[in-house]
């Protein structure tokens, strides 16, 4: 599904344009007792070209992957530079916007709720939010908490709307309630009624946002400061509401004029009002944080473990897509978790295996296209080490079994405001 994994983590040390190995003293894993050095060379030679590639493919200046093992420590890679005025390299603490990966979060605050006897996976939007969601054939009173959870309410996607895309395109600084994006999800006709299938709808988890808001009394950043972001020790994660900045340290986010790959000048879109992505996509990042964020969930350290099964449950998908957590399965029957993310100027993946101990996130600075076939290339050469991904651009056979529902839901998670077109998606 995911396609740029090994560029979301930010590396400690980065490649040289030569493709040299960037190790970072003192935070390196140790070899695996189990594999030879050989093995072990020919998979960071695989890990660095993929890397070299994702950036190459997303258009982008710079791409840094983290990888987390149990007991093995971290081994960070980076190529390219995250300021191209400046030529500054990639760093692995840098900040950056993690777009869809906000998605995860939420639904954890919103599951933790649910446990907690606070409100109801079946309950109906109406009951939270009344007289919100009516018009155009929709229905408040129709769609539940767990279709908004796993995208099955049919709502219309507020960022497809074409007058909200251009006036994003023209005012980026300005700010967005979380109401009126849903009056304009609302002004639409609903894709199909609640329930009878799946597409992915950005409007949802703005919902589920003002959901949370209305139960506890509190924002949902403020809830998920407290009930994931602290426990699982995320310093570096945050809610930047309306602030426009990064925090520091942080590189610089580009996006190209005409399109990837069409010669039109790379902008820099680092500043950014991120209202209009809210709880469907503000947050901000790093790669140790996002390497802990997806092992701290599946292990139940936020979310208690009847409710972490309704995460994993993509029977209202057709295997797509849980709650804020989609499944990855790679060639070699592996099959890792995590989401991803993309807003202007910012790519990012994370996935864990299942039982969390051994994690991947990478980024890219720019707004990339999803289904990269590098982002293969380098969960293979990481998650199946006696598989070897063929070392070139056109390998595209990510997994066995459903390669087209894997990449469906890649291309339906991640925020980005496409100002060529004048049309604001995920994607």
């Amino acid at each position: 599904m995911p396609t740029a994994l090994a560029l979301t983590t930010a590396l400690a040390l980065v490649l040289s344009g030569c493709g040299a190995a960037a190790t970072e003293p003192g935070r390196d894993a140790a070899p695996r007792a189990s594999a030879s050095p050989g093995a072990e060379s020919g998979r960071n030679g695989a890990l660095r070209a993929a890397v070299r590639r994702l950036a190459a493919q997303g258009d982008a200046p710079g791409a840094a992957v983290l990888i987390r093992r149990e007991g093995g420590g971290t081994r960070y890679l980076a190529s390219g530079v995250a300021n191209v005025r400046t030529g500054r390299r990639i760093h692995r603490n840098d900040h950056f916007r993690a777009g869809s990966l906000t998605k995860t979060v939420i639904a954890a605050v919103t599951l933790r709720l649910a446990a907690q006897g606070r409100l109801g996976l079946d309950d109906t939007v109406e009951e939270h939010l009344p007289g919100l969601v009516r018009g155009h054939g929709n229905d408040g009173r129709t769609i539940t908490i767990r279709q908004l959870l796993n995208q099955t309410s049919g709502l219309f996607d507020y960022t497809a709307d074409p007058v909200l895309a251009r006036q994003l395109s023209a005012a980026a600084d300005r700010t967005r309630t979380p109401a009126s994006l849903v009056r304009t999800a609302v002004a639409h006709r609903p894709y199909f009624a609640p329930g009878a299938t799946w597409r992915y709808s950005n409007t949802n988890y703005v919902l589920l946002g003002m959901v949370i808001q209305r139960v506890t009394g509190r924002s949902y950043a403020t809830e998920a400061r407290r009930d994931v972001l602290a426990p699982l020790r995320l310093h570096g994660t945050s809610f930047p509401g309306t602030r426009t900045a990064l925090p520091d340290p942080h590189g610089r986010a580009y996006t190209r004029d005409g399109g990837a790959g069409d010669g039109g000048a790379r902008r820099d879109v680092t500043d950014l009002n991120p209202s209009s992505a809210g709880a469907a996509g503000e947050l901000i990042s790093t790669l140790d944080d996002l390497t802990r964020l997806l092992p701290g969930l599946l292990r139940g350290k936020v979310v208690p473990r009847p409710e972490l099964r309704q995460m994993r449950n993509t029977s209202a998908s057709d295997g797509r897509y849980g709650m804020g957590l989609f499944p990855v399965p790679l060639a070699c029957g592996v099959t890792l978790w995590g989401h991803n993310g993309e807003i202007n100027g910012s790519y990012a993946l994370a996935v864990t295996t299942p039982d969390g101990r051994h994690s991947l996130a990478y980024r890219l600075n720019s707004t990339a296209a999803s289904g990269l076939t590098a982002e293969t290339s380098l969960l293979e050469a990481e998650f199946c080490p006696r598989r070897r991904s063929p070392p070139d651009s056109s390998y595209s056979g990510m997994m066995s079994g459903a390669p087209s529902r894997a990449a469906s839901a890649v291309r339906s998670s991640g925020w980005r405001w496409d100002s060529r077109s004048a049309s604001t998606r995920f994607s």
